[in-house]
């Protein structure tokens, strides 16, 4: 996969790359020394390029959801049922609604997995899990839909103090 070794076992570079790929997708944007940058620029390139190939891939189903009824205060309802040898206990009133969701055809799936792998799992600061995949299916995808390649640059920021490495600025253009 990669040509530059970056001065770091298979594990820790995989695992480094990883999260500089997760970073530029969720943040569209990242600082960092410029052999690092364009082993994620082409990684990134190649997520992109998948899911806009993948982005309209899919059917919409109606699926049953059942989930606990809530009153005005949010809490749940319950109801006082007796069981067959005459005992009662509260039981939580379940209330069934249609929903449509996307269901991904095999190669979306395929397509997703793959990027599943390239990427981490990432939350946000209230601690709620951001699928990045969806991102970049249904975000960053439509936007470069006309674009042929080319969906990161780099830009050149300087020296970094203390050890002269060259930094530079990887977007997502």
């Amino acid at each position: 996969m990669t040509n530059r070794k970056l001065g770091r076992t298979t594990g820790t570079r995989m695992s480094m790359l990883r999260t500089l790929t997760t970073d530029l997708i969720w943040h569209e944007q990242i600082e960092t020394t410029e052999a690092k940058a364009k082993e994620v620029k082409a990684i990134a390139d190649s997520l992109i390029a998948l899911a806009i190939k993948e982005k309209d891939n899919f059917d919409e189903v109606e699926v049953k959801v059942s989930k606990a009824k809530v009153d005005s205060k949010g809490n749940k309802e319950t109801e006082l049922v007796k069981s067959k040898n005459g005992k009662e206990f509260l039981k939580v009133v379940k209330e069934t609604t249609t929903k449509k969701v996307q269901k991904d055809k095999p190669s979306r799936l395929n397509a997703r997995r793959k990027m599943m792998t390239k990427v981490n799992k990432v939350k946000d600061s209230d601690g709620v899990s951001i699928d990045l995949t969806d991102k970049l299916f249904n975000v960053i995808a439509p936007r470069y839909a006309s674009r042929v390649g080319g969906f990161t640059k780099i830009v050149k920021v300087g020296q970094r103090r203390g050890d002269g490495a060259e930094t530079v600025i990887l977007k997502l253009v």
